[in-house]
């Protein structure tokens, strides 16, 4: 049997770091870091390993960024789609590409970062325009992406949106992202493609406690490509049926499970019909049992 008071060695300490720095709520990135800090006590060993798991984390949740270059402002979101390597993403919309601080959240060192071709860039920017109003209009702070990538011929487009609402102060923080991709051939147009979706829900309350949901959906629809803007306009109609209904199904679900399974797990209040004050338990009876013993 293993030793518990053995030390644990410098690659279990960053594994364990890792995970729960990637699994840290949206909007308290960086209170996980600080006591991922303490907990270590080894920051050079976290500015080692650390850079890797940032990235990743900063991906999944599609982060977005601003833009600030010569006097224009822009948000872009950070994801596996236009990651450059070396801390290096791109934004298609303003034809840059930066260099991000996973920590800071910010950007900086631009250069111009031209598209492909201007045939790719169609097709991008067609889908761009209708799945910005889309986001505009059916998110309240919606940020929304779409990217271009091509490989042995096939024209693969990627339409993103992060939407959050942290409130610290309420003790509550959550964020919607949702990816949707579509892989087709340019040339062999006329055709039905797939339409590959995934929409994911986290949300972290924790006054008096800690209490997560996190939930994701997985959807596969089919889309016809005849030209650019018919494909932007089914793109986003099949999107936009899609997520009305998951949004529909949590909400069902959720007022469900608050009217049978939350009830059946506790009383609404105890047999008093008042909330305990746990300021003055001692005046209760348990506490003066408690008390007593």
């Amino acid at each position: 049997m293993a030793d518990y008071n053995e030390p644990l060695a410098d690659e279990d300490k960053i594994k364990i770091a890792s995970n729960f720095i990637y699994h840290a709520p949206p909007g308290e990135f960086k209170e996980v870091i600080n006591d991922v800090r303490c907990l270590l006590n080894n920051d050079n060993l976290l500015r080692e390993h650390a850079p890797s798991v940032f990235s990743q984390y900063s991906k999944d949740q599609l982060t977005p960024v601003t833009l600030n270059h010569n006097g224009t402002e822009h948000q872009v979101l950070i994801t596996e789609f236009n990651d450059l390597g070396n801390g290096r993403f791109y934004d298609p919309k303003s034809q840059l590409s930066f260099k991000y601080d996973h920590v800071r959240k910010e950007a900086s060192q631009f250069q111009q970062h031209p598209p492909p071709n201007n045939e790719i860039e169609n097709w991008r920017s067609a889908l761009d325009e209708t799945w910005t109003i889309y986001c505009k209009e059916h998110y309240k702070n919606g940020i929304s992406s779409v990217f271009a990538n091509v490989d042995d011929g096939l024209l693969t487009l990627s339409a993103c949106i992060e939407d959050h609402q942290f409130q610290p102060n309420n003790y509550c923080n959550g964020r919607w992202r949702s990816v949707w991709s579509l892989t087709f051939n340019p040339k062999e147009l006329n055709n039905a493609y797939d339409l590959e979706g995934c929409v994911k829900v986290q949300v972290h309350y924790y006054e008096d406690g800690n209490v997560q949901l996190v939930t994701s959906k997985e959807i596969k629809e089919s889309v016809e490509v005849i030209d650019s803007k018919q494909l932007a306009n089914e793109f986003v109609n099949v999107v936009e049926q899609a997520e009305n209904t998951y949004q529909t199904a949590i909400t069902e679900n959720y007022q469900t499970m608050s009217e049978t399974t939350f009830k059946a797990l506790r009383r609404p209040l105890p047999l008093t019909r008042n909330k305990i004050d746990w300021q003055n338990i001692k005046n209760y009876r348990i506490g003066n049992e408690l008390k007593n013993q």
